[in-house]
């Protein structure tokens, strides 16, 4: 027999908000309270904007709690007094520390992006199409204090195509990821749940993206760096420079061959940028000059042609 279990739900950007939809849709257990990082500036003005996880709440008068950190005491208490049954987890981006993990009756659960234990950490959509994996999905594990460690009670595959960006890849885990959440919480609230350890032995790690992860070196692989542009598309989006300034690269393709210095264009007419790469070349599809916005390259070279030119070096500051 199924019991409708008492949730609250943790969670901040639009991967997370689509979960709790479908929680909402699915409309099997009560979501008493939600969980969320607190407003953050946005846009010109730099308002303070709420998540898209407090947003879904608060239209469905949720309660909406957003604590600086959950190692206090005082908000340690504020959630105890809710007394859930479970804490569903998705992209948070806080610290649980063990007395938040052990409050809930049934613990704290957690929707993951990638097959753990393959990319625990705080990139593992990105750092899979990086990698070149083909295969990437979903787990839905238990919460433990180690950083993604906690047994898996459910995994979800999906493919990871040579055209997926980490746009497209975060959309298909999100079509992967509601019904196992759904099912996970089906398991555990009729005490069917078979949890499975983590084999450690294979577990890596995806790092967070920073500054020097969007720099594109030219003398890479121009696999590797069509992977990169890939993975960090729509956000934060791969760059190179030109003339000091920085150029984004939203779309780029492999080529066959390299004839010169990596970084330099080697093929400049009115539908291709080819640069030359540590291996291979990269064509240039679709960027980005300061200032302006994404256009393909037959687009760019209509207006802005005078600024390429065969030898042109990429990346110089």
């Amino acid at each position: 027999m199924s019991l409708r279990l008492q949730l609250i739900f943790a969670g901040t950007p639009d991967f997370a908000a689509s979960h709790l939809q479908a929680l909402l849709d699915d409309d099997q257990h009560d979501i008493i309270a939600v969980y969320s990082q607190p407003d953050r500036p946005a846009g010109r003005g730099k308002k303070l904007k709420p998540s898209p996880v407090k947003a879904l709440a608060l239209n469905h008068g949720i309660p909406v709690y957003q604590p600086l950190s959950l190692k206090d005491s005082t908000a340690q208490q504020r959630l105890a007094e809710l007394n859930a049954d479970l804490m569903v987890v998705v992209a948070y981006g806080l610290l649980l520390p063990k007395a938040v993990l052990d409050t809930p009756r049934l613990g704290c659960i957690n929707v993951h992006a990638s097959l753990l234990p393959r990319w625990r950490g705080a990139a593992p959509i990105q750092r899979a199409i990086e990698a070149g994996d083909r295969e990437t999905g979903v787990t839905i594990m238990q919460m433990d204090v180690g950083l993604d460690t906690g047994a898996m009670l459910l995994t979800a595959t999906c493919a990871i195509t040579e055209h997926d960006t980490g746009g497209s890849l975060h959309d298909k885990l999100i079509t992967v990821g509601q019904p196992a959440l759904l099912t996970a919480l089906q398991q555990l609230a009729s005490g069917n749940a078979q949890p499975q350890a983590q084999d450690d032995s294979l577990s890596n790690y995806a790092s967070k993206m920073d500054k020097a992860d969007m720099l594109i070196d030219w003398h890479l692989d121009a696999e590797l760096i069509a992977r990169k542009v890939r993975a960090f598309n729509p956000f934060p989006v791969s760059y190179t420079t030109l003339n000091g300034e920085r150029l984004k690269i939203w779309q780029a393709s492999v080529v066959a061959g390299q004839s010169g210095a990596a970084g330099t264009l080697s093929t400049v007419d009115k539908k291709q940028l080819i640069v030359n790469c540590g291996q291979n070349s990269l064509s240039l599809d679709v960027i980005q000059l300061p200032g302006g916005k994404a256009l393909d390259i037959a687009a760019l070279m209509n207006s802005k042609a005078e600024l390429f030119y065969p030898g042109l070096q990429l990346g110089e500051l």
